[in-house]
């Protein structure tokens, strides 16, 4: 590795606040240079974000400093330790097996966490080597920029760089580094790691360091005399209550995580980790996007209910801090209200309702099952079902075709649609053009589907990385009419907003992705 860079590279940071827990969260240690690095894209949303000035990926310095090969002025990098449970089981000590925490970037909204995911081998890589590849970089920050644009709580990503050293997965593939941020990387994992092993100073550290930063109502008089004056419960409901919220927003989208080990779920409520994640093509309840989930523990459907399951290993994880059980148990119960009401809300808004009304929820479980029942392409259905919304809404006795004909069971969805127009009417002031601006607003043209992904990155490989730049710059705008007949947006010859083609049931995403 290089050393550190001077003082005017436009990539400044600190020390991470995080690195103020001490020795026992981490190892300090740098990154594991790679060779002939280059750009392969990045994402001036987000560099806009963090505060850098125009011009900041023009500087070879920055290249090298983010793919590990130089360190940025303020740079302090570590690797923390957490531990967890995977698919169900308990993992012992796990922690950042590939990504390092180079430091604080202060931004105009704040402190963020800068880390690098690829730099090399930590402690915690087991037997992993400490390295990504193009192929799951470039899938990483696409996504993580499409979440952003979709209004989904997550982690954020700067920029991708490649090498052409080589990394064996199932095949040698090719080293690369995504710069990701956030204002916390720390996970459910990490409270677990020091209730597990007995630590329980450090447990509490951990918690008031969480609570201090990013959860300071949870020490209100208000919040603590809800929770019998305990933070830590008060601190549990919080996360709690984002956590439903996030899984909300993911089922509304057709958003598939793949792995929700609890070292995967973040304490700050944010979509992190993106692996063998998928947005549905069509809708399938069961569909299983992870090829490594032989048992289904993570198909689509069971998301919910796996979070909440997460969010139980937290609580018990919390116990030495909360005496009285029943205040975790009281701090964890709202979930089974909290996510059935905000996912309501969210698929409301996808129907372009505003106040919930009794009846939405069979309404809304009368569409699902016909949706799932013919398998009906889960995206473009709902923008399909925007842009007709006028006429469907005036004229339910003669449904529009382009919507209909989504369904075998096209009777089903003439009674579903006359239902649907009726319940329109009870608005306070039912207007269907305003419906219609709502509903676009709300249902995207595009999401990063694996079949858009994985033309971006078959054309990486033979070294074209503008189609990442191009579909990235899609994903930035998803509610924009990517789908107009006039002129689609096009990633080479494929629209964005097309039907998957038949090739793309064949794509296999796993753990190792």
């Amino acid at each position: 590795m290089h050393g550190r860079l001077p003082d005017n590279t436009p990539m400044q940071l600190q020390a991470s606040r995080f690195e103020s827990l001490g020795p026992a969260f981490y190892t300090r240690l740098g990154p594991t240079a790679l060779p002939e690095p280059s750009w392969v894209d990045t994402s001036a949303a987000s560099a806009q974000a963090l505060g850098l000035p125009d011009g900041w990926d023009s500087d070879p310095a920055v290249l090298h400093a983010l793919t590990g090969s130089a360190l940025a002025p303020g740079s302090s990098p570590l690797a923390s330790v957490y531990s967890g449970h995977q698919f169900g089981h308990w993992a012992g000590q796990l922690g950042d097996g590939r990504a390092l925490l180079l430091g604080d970037r202060a931004a105009p909204t704040g402190l963020f966490e800068v880390q690098l995911k690829g730099a090399g081998l930590t402690p915690y890589s087991r037997m992993g080597d400490g390295r990504a590849v193009l192929r799951s970089s470039i899938r990483e920050f696409l996504c993580s920029e499409a979440m952003h644009a979709l209004g989904i709580p997550t982690t954020r990503a700067l920029c991708v760089t490649g090498s052409p050293a080589p990394v064996r997965r199932e095949e040698v593939e090719t080293a690369a580094v995504v710069t990701r941020w956030a204002p916390s990387f720390i996970r459910f994992g990490h409270f677990e790691h020091f209730s597990h092993h007995g630590l329980h100073a450090e447990l509490r550290q951990l918690a008031d360091f969480v609570i201090d930063h990013f959860y300071p109502e949870c020490r209100s008089p208000e919040v603590l005399e809800q929770h019998g004056g305990n933070p830590y419960a008060a601190f549990l409901a919080a996360v709690t209550q984002r956590t439903a919220r996030l899984l909300a927003q993911w089922q509304a989208v057709g958003f598939c995580h793949g792995v929700m080990n609890t070292d995967n779920m973040s304490i700050l409520g944010l979509t992190i980790d993106y692996g063998p994640f998928q947005f549905l093509d069509a809708y399938d309840p069961a569909h299983i996007c992870n090829h490594s989930d032989t048992g289904g523990r993570y198909a689509f459907g069971r998301q919910p209910n796996v979070a909440y399951w997460n969010l139980f290993c937290l609580g018990q994880a919390l116990l030495p801090l909360i005496p009285d059980q029943q205040l975790a148990l009281d701090a964890l119960e709202p979930y089974k209200a909290d996510f059935p009401t905000a996912y309501l809300q969210a698929m409301n808004a996808k129907l372009g309702l505003e106040a919930m009304q009794p009846g939405d929820e069979t309404l809304l479980e009368n569409l699902l099952r016909l949706l799932a029942a013919d398998r009906v392409d889960h995206t473009i259905f709902w923008r399909r079902l925007s842009q007709h919304a006028p006429g469907l809404l005036s004229h339910p006795e003669t449904p529009a075709g382009p919507v209909r004909d989504l369904f075998i069971q096209r009777d089903g969805f003439d009674t579903w649609a006359r239902a649907w127009a009726e319940r329109h009417q009870k608005e306070a002031a039912p207007d269907s053009a305003a419906t219609q601006a709502r509903m676009l607003a709300t249902n995207p043209s595009v999401v990063l589907r694996n079949h858009l992904g994985e033309i971006a990155i078959r054309e990486a490989r033979a070294g074209r990385y503008g189609s990442v730049g191009s579909l990235r710059s899609a994903l930035e705008r998803p509610y924009h009419a990517h789908d107009d007949p006039a002129q689609p947006t096009r990633l080479g010859a494929m629209a964005l907003s097309d039907f998957p083609p038949d090739w793309a049931a064949h794509i296999e995403i796993s753990c190792s992705s």
